[in-house]
């Protein structure tokens, strides 16, 4: 993955600062997290934000394995 600098304002990086350390996360990763939501969201406005919060969930469980198929019948 190739990595680019950016400047970003201090206030939102404190911010980040503060919901990564709560999430166990490092800031880069927690302004990232925050970017894919927003990319989300613009993409489909008509979803409500715990439906992509849970979206972007059920993803990292796929990637990880922990998910079953579901049986139908």
């Amino acid at each position: 993955m190739a990595t680019t600098s950016i400047r970003l304002d201090e206030s939102l990086v404190e911010k980040a600062g503060i919901m990564a350390k709560a999430f166990n996360r490092t800031v880069p990763k927690q302004i990232e997290h925050w970017a894919k939501i927003g990319e989300m969201m613009e993409d489909n406005p008509d979803l409500p934000y715990e439906f992509v919060r849970q979206a972007i969930i059920a993803k990292a469980e796929i990637e990880a394995g922990k998910l079953e198929p579901y049986e139908f019948g």
